[in-house]
Formats: C-alpha cells, structure tokens, sequence
C-alpha cells in the first residue's frame, strides 16, 4: 500500500477505521473464498461486527446503539470493503432501521431497537421490488389487506437479499389499490414483518441463486396474516417513509464502492510494484502505471462527492442529487478500478487465490443495485436540471 497519500487515506473516524481493520483481519481472503466457493453466508463475519458494536453505529444510544452520525457507518463500511471483505451481507441494516427509528411507534423502537443494537435480532432484509415492477415501485402489486386486527398479504417480491438470515423484514406493500389514489405514489405502506412467526404459514422463502455470493432471494406471500401493530407509521404513507431512508442508503452503498475502488488500488499498486517481466517491475511501464493513477484520481473525486453527501445528510438535509451523484461516481470508480486491477494482473487477476475475480464480480453490481445508473441520471435530469420527466 503506498504511503502518505494525499487523499487515499482517510483520516475521519480514524478510530472506527482502525476497529474495522484488526478485525477484518480475523477474516482474510481464504475466509470469504470459502464463502463464495459454497454460497455460505458469512455468518461468523456477521456476528464479529454485532459483537463489536458496528452494526449498531447508527441506532440511539438509548436503544443500545453509538448513536454516531451517517459518516461512521460510511467509514465502516468503506473499510470492510477496503480489507477484501463483502459488507452487502450485513449494510442493509444501517437504513433499514432507520424507518423504525424515524417512523415507528414508541412501542415498535423499544420492542425492536435495543434487540437489533444486540443482536438478538437481524433486520437484514428490504422487501421492496417485484419480478412485474422492477425499479417502478409505485407499480408493485404486494397487497397488505385490513382484516380487523391483523393484514393478510399477499403477492411476491424478487432480489430480497438475506431474508434467509433476517429475523425481520421491511415490507413495502399496497393497502389502497393503484387504480383508487391520486396519485400512484399514495396508497402503499410499511411493515415490519417477524419472519420467524409467519415462515411456512403463508410466507415462502426460495434462494435465487446469482453471479455473486449475495444471499439473494425470492419471497411469496400467501395469505400471510401478520398483526396491525406490523404497520410502521400511518397507512399509506409507505412511500413516503421508504424514500426518507434512500438517500442513506445511496450514501452508504457509495462507501463500499470507495472501498473496493481503493481494494483493486491497493492491490494493483503492490502487484504492479513487485511483478517483474522483461528484467524490470510492469509498474514501470506507463500501459500498467496510467490506468491506475487514473483509477485513483477518479476514485478521489469521487470520494469527494461521497463526503459532501454524508455531511448534508447529518446537517438535516435531503440531499436527493448529492446522494444519488454519489453513489453513481463511487461505484464507476470502484468499477473502473476493479477492470484496471484484473488487466494489471493479467492471467493471476483471474485465479481465485487472489480474490481480484471475486471483487470484481462484487463491484459490477453496483452499477445496477439498489438504483440503476440511468435512473440517477434521469432522476438529474428532471429534479436538478429542469428537463422534461422520460419515465
């Protein structure tokens, strides 16, 4: 790893930072090649940073958490990235609790946040998106029907990740039907579902397997009858409430991808430093040397645009443009990166002993997840710039 960068070493929350590495380094490369290798679940990983107090940063003190603003969860999770380690099995967390927290009852934050701070329970999975819908939310056909003192639900969503490690689930599902609101982003609520009580008595849970190691899942909901003390907030208002907790989760995901963009840096730096053809290191050659340094001037920036969105974020803002930039720039960065490491590796960038081929799986999701890059970029263009909406 080159020393005394200018910019590549973050110095905020130097502290957490620190925590996140010696603990990390409980868990190397071989640990999560075995993961990837059979579809497992990190689930010593997970229990490491619950133990630690990590996953819990961002959840009140009075509930069990630090009670620590938006950027420490940046920093742990950039350095969880930044280590070779994959935070998408645990991230979710860090905003889905933050519609309980921000939304919920007083009966809902100190039944569920202080078990959460613990880790007694796992809030890990966000039901949102549909096979029909897609990113088209307002569109999904989940419907949550009022029957007394309890919802039946019905309906099915797609691209659930961990719902087979969650204790609890987000859900996001219609309680007015589209074709009787005013405007289609009325009418859709929030739950939180206790999936240990509902699993095999009306909710389903299929693994659907994928190109990364992800837990990704299918859920199906049949007649799936869950309490009214389920709903998170007033009824109808789900939309709303799920788009407060977006602009953190762009945020956040944009620091994992400053974390891989700075894995392959590193990684390249070394190899390109150490790896010698023709009588002299590759690093030497400006075909080897260019690519990176332009990788890092990208990944800089980038992680410019990251910070300036965490620090409206904890100012009180609803930095919707500065949050989706973020995430757009971070994760062509980390993208960008990650084809620079596995070119200046050559054929070793694609043995698995190196952990570049599984990092590069990992960094092209973000370019597609949890937003696509042409939604940003519409989303820029009508709400920021002014130009007629395309969808």
């Amino acid at each position: 790893m080159a020393e005394n960068r200018a910019a590549g070493e973050p110095g905020d929350h130097a502290d957490i930072r620190d925590t996140v590495r010696r603990l990390c380094a409980q868990f190397p490369g071989s640990y999560w090649q075995e993961k990837d290798k059979v579809e497992a679940y990190p689930a010593e990983f997970v229990a490491a940073l619950t133990e630690a107090g990590l996953l819990a940063a961002l959840i009140p003190d009075e509930f069990g958490g630090s009670g620590l603003g938006l950027s420490a969860g940046c920093a742990i999770l950039e350095e969880i990235q930044r280590s070779g380690g994959n935070g998408g099995a645990c991230h979710a967390q860090m905003y889905t609790m933050g519609t309980v927290l921000r939304h919920g009852s007083d009966a809902q934050k100190q039944t569920y946040l202080p078990a959460i701070a613990s880790g007694e329970l796992r809030l890990q999975a966000f039901g949102v998106t549909e096979p029909t819908s897609g990113t088209d939310t307002t569109a999904l056909r989940t419907f949550a029907r009022r029957d007394g003192d309890r919802y039946i639900v019905n309906g099915q969503k797609v691209w659930t990740s961990r719902a087979e490690h969650s204790d609890l689930m987000l859900l996001l599902a219609r309680t007015t039907p589209l074709d009787e609101v005013q405007k289609k982003t009325e009418g859709m609520s929030v739950f939180l579902v206790d999936m240990g009580k509902v699993i095999g008595k009306g909710l389903t849970i299929r693994p659907l397997p994928a190109m990364i190691n992800h837990a990704a899942t299918e859920v199906f909901f049949d007649d799936m009858a869950i309490p009214a003390s389920s709903l998170i907030g007033e009824e109808g208002r789900g939309f709303r409430y799920i788009l407060s907790g977006m602009n953190a989760e762009r945020i956040l995901i944009a620091a994992e991808c400053l974390g891989d963009a700075r894995f392959f840096i590193d990684r390249a730096t070394t190899y390109a430093n150490e790896r010698e053809v023709f009588h002299r290191p590759i690093g030497q050659n400006q075909g080897i040397q260019f690519p990176i340094a332009l990788a890092y001037a990208h990944t800089e920036a980038a992680a410019l645009m990251v910070a300036d969105a965490a620090r409206r974020y904890e100012a009180g803002e609803q930095p919707g443009a500065q949050a989706n930039m973020a995430k757009m720039l971070a994760a062509d960065a980390s993208w960008e990166s990650a084809e620079m490491c596995i070119q200046t590796h050559g054929g070793f960038g694609f043995a698995r002993e190196y952990d570049i081929e599984r990092k590069w799986r990992e960094a092209r999701l973000y370019r597609t997840a949890p937003i696509s890059t042409n939604l940003i970029l519409a989303f820029l263009a009508e709400h920021v710039l002014g130009l007629p909406r395309s969808y």
